[in-house]
């Protein structure tokens, strides 16, 4: 795992609540189209959760 796909999934368990890909962007310090390009990768993988539209949360366990 990259350390960017290392700090996205960090920020969303920190956040405790969905977020948005905007959201996790400011707080991983990165630009918005990377993190959702790794978001895309990530969700394929299994490893985080669309609970709803345009909102992303890491998958449990």
């Amino acid at each position: 795992m990259s350390e960017k796909e290392e700090m996205i999934l960090t920020e969303l368990k920190k956040a405790g609540k969905p977020m948005r890909p905007g959201d996790i962007a400011e707080k991983a310090h990165l630009e918005k189209t990377e993190v959702s390009k790794i978001i895309n990768k990530l969700k394929k993988e299994g490893k985080i959760t669309s609970p709803k539209r345009c909102f992303y949360a890491p998958v449990n366990g």
